[in-house]
């Protein structure tokens, strides 16, 4: 009989991310389907504090799997700590964050038990008995509905945004478990992370985004919407063509070819809503579109629109913002 759901905790430093949480609130949401439980495993060579930290969350365990060779990531010995901790637990199913560390390590630890990794899901839901996971294809032009053959243990991986981290409920009574695994050999001597610019942002973890596209005209006016992202304390983002164009760095693209974001609030300013621009921003919470285009495909996800001159509504927008905040 297998056990409820394990959510792999990603973490950086003991820190966990953004989208491990999120991994936890597609957990919660699939077993209260099910009526299955959820636990979380944490690897790491002193994680102890990110363990504790995890337990706040309504999960019934939360499995320290500890090893010195744990303390830097290596596929090797990410496998081998994951593969000892799910013949453990025996769950029903696995859920992973779709980030590139477990694109690297996951689909051997799947294949470990003879299993194919549904990846990159939107969501997962029970019907009529059988478990069913979304993906996006085609740069999110479709969505495929694959319905996993029941087996334990099911291995899937979620799209960074597609839960929001304040869907996770929290508990505060998890059991903390501590188990030493065996690593194997370890094939691999890790570097320091790669930084592609020393200023680089992680977009992934605003509450507030303001997100500049074509309408904006030239990188002067750029000004406009720092002035509204600032009011509002939050981080200026772009479109593709932005970013090819040298006006912001690419560590501020967002879409997919860029970076998926899930924020509180996203203000698309001159962004008409290209599908590859969607596919990354259209699971914020609050979506506010200003485009002189009322036909724009942005006002179909907006929460909230304006069609008119954005060099006319930011300004306005940004005083009464201000106004508000007594700033």
């Amino acid at each position: 009989m297998s056990n409820g759901l394990l959510v792999f905790i990603e973490h950086k430093g003991g820190v966990a991310n953004r989208s491990s949480i999120e991994a936890i609130a597609a957990a919660q949401a699939l077993g209260s389907q099910l009526q299955q439980s959820v636990s979380a495993v944490v690897l790491g060579a002193d994680v102890a504090g990110l363990a504790q930290e995890i337990a706040a969350y309504d999960v019934a365990k939360v499995i320290c799997a500890t090893n010195p060779k744990l303390a830097d990531y290596t596929p090797d010995a990410y496998a081998d700590g994951m593969q000892q901790i799910v013949k453990q637990v025996d769950p029903s199913f696995v859920f992973l964050t779709h980030t590139y560390q477990v694109r690297d390590f996951a689909p051997k630890l799947a294949a470990r038990f003879g299993k194919s990794l549904i990846s990159d899901c939107i969501r997962a839901k029970a019907d009529g008995g059988k478990i069913g996971f979304t993906r996006r294809i085609f740069l999110g032009k479709l969505d495929a509905d694959i319905v996993s053959d029941g087996e334990a243990p099911v291995f899937a991986t979620f799209q960074t945004g597609a839960y929001r981290p304040d869907q996770a409920a929290k508990g505060g009574s998890a059991q903390v478990e501590n188990v030493a695994v065996e690593i194997g050999d370890v094939r691999m001597k890790p570097e320091p992370p790669f930084q592609q610019a020393k200023q680089a942002v992680d977009l992934t973890k605003a509450e507030v985004i303001v997100a500049v596209g074509r309408g904006i005209k030239s990188k002067d006016n750029l000004a406009l919407a720092e002035k509204l992202a600032e009011v509002l304390g939050g981080d200026l983002a772009a479109s593709r063509p932005i970013c090819d164009a040298e006006w912001l760095p690419i560590d501020r693209q967002i879409g997919s070819s860029g970076q998926t974001v899930a924020p509180k609030l996203y203000i698309g300013l001159g962004i008409s809503g290209a599908i590859q621009h969607l596919v990354g921003m259209k699971n914020s919470g609050t979506i506010v579109a200003i485009n002189k285009d009322p036909e724009a495909p942005i006002f179909d996800i907006a929460d909230f629109g304006i069609a008119g001159d954005l060099f006319e509504a930011v300004p306005v927008l940004t005083e009464e913002i201000k106004k508000i905040k007594g700033i």
